[in-house]
């Protein structure tokens, strides 16, 4: 039986435990997407995970979806990235860049020439992007061309390049949380007729063709996928995941990336499909009820003990306890999250929760 301070191999990384920082957008990049100094500090402060994954990167101005979010494609971004990376290394971490592309779930504010956000299909999400102005409804996304798809693949591929110049160990492709990949997986967001809609071949044939050029690019080996299936944010509609998710992992397994990164959100019987189909390293974001939510320490124990996963990735936890792994090891006490300071602002709630040994415990 593993144990979350077992070792587990992840691609050509040995973890030194199973426990993974999960990927949470804090909204703290300059306007031009790069990220600072602060940033730097606050990853490095969680060194000691098994795994960081970071916050999600867009691999294009267009696939941008947030304001004060990062990016990885342009020299500057990978520049300030580097210094994050090198920072993570110094305290013996490793870290992984999650690359996603938001698509619908964008604005005309974002991009300098005010165009629409690109989807598989011109379907509107219902909901809002906060603006420095407020809250702005997102529009009717244009539908992507067959011509411009490749064109986006192609930008996932040069951010997975740019993320191992900038020092990332290897690359997270976002699948999941209604972002573009997961808009092309989904019943109400792909509407097409063509090759990347209708059936399940055709609606995964986005998600596998962007993992198996970053694979090509960087190497499998460096490569992993986050998926959410069942999940409804962002607006996203799935009347029946399992053949979808067993399809595509089947399609992703000869490809033999690093890992698979399921978010969990009550559907434990989608994650039992999964890991049945899946002989690989699982990842998972446990919330088999979510009575339970975030997730606990308790909870990520009960996971790896159960063999539902290899490791387990926590976000909350890790945001308020920089020194995560020594509370549980532990038992506590931990730190309690300030939800008023997770989006945006300085170093409160950032890089100023203090560990066990500052608290003086």
């Amino acid at each position: 039986m593993s144990t979350l301070f077992n070792p587990v191999t992840v691609g050509k990384l040995e973890l030194p435990s199973r426990l993974v920082m999960a990927p949470m957008t804090r909204n703290r990049a300059t306007p031009d997407g790069v990220v600072t100094p602060l940033t730097a500090e606050y990853y490095a402060q969680r060194a000691s995970a098994g795994l960081i994954i970071s916050e999600s990167i867009q691999p294009s101005v267009q696939g941008q979806g947030y304001i004060l979010t990062p990016g990885l494609h342009s020299a500057e971004q990978i520049a300030a990235w580097r210094v994050v990376t090198d920072a993570v290394h110094a305290k013996g971490g490793r870290i992984f860049a999650q690359i996603t592309h938001c698509g619908r779930i964008g604005h005309p504010s974002l991009y300098p020439n005010g165009e629409l956000p690109v989807a598989p299909s011109a379907v509107a999400s219902g909901e809002q992007m906060i603006s420095f102005q407020g809250p702005l409804d997102h529009p009717t996304p244009r539908e992507a061309t067959t011509a411009e798809i490749a064109g986006i693949v192609e930008e996932h591929v040069q951010a997975a390049r740019n993320a191992i110049e900038a020092g990332f160990d290897g690359v997270e492709i976002h699948g999941g949380n209604g972002f573009l990949v997961h808009q092309f997986l989904a019943d109400n967001t792909n509407l097409r007729t063509d090759q990347y809609g209708g059936s399940v071949a055709n609606r995964i044939r986005f998600a596998v063709d962007v993992v198996r050029s970053v694979a090509d690019a960087i190497g499998a080996d460096r490569v992993g996928i986050r998926v959410s299936p069942g999940s409804p944010y962002n607006s996203i509609v799935e009347a029946d995941p399992v053949p979808v998710y067993t399809a595509l992992v089947n399609e992703l397994a000869p490809l033999n990336i690093a890992y698979l990164h399921v978010i969990e959100m009550g559907t434990r019987a989608i994650t039992k499909a999964l890991r049945d189909a899946w002989s690989g390293t699982l990842i998972l974001n446990p919330h088999e009820t979510m009575a339970i939510f975030p997730a606990t320490a308790d909870v990520a124990q009960e996971t790896v003990d159960s063999g539902i996963a290899d490791a387990v990735a926590l976000a909350v936890l890790w945001l308020a306890n920089p020194d995560l792994d020594a509370r549980i090891k532990a038992g506590g006490p931990y730190n309690t999250p300030d939800q008023a300071t997770f989006y945006g602002g300085d170093h409160t709630g950032y890089t100023d929760y203090p560990t066990l040994e500052e608290a003086g415990k």
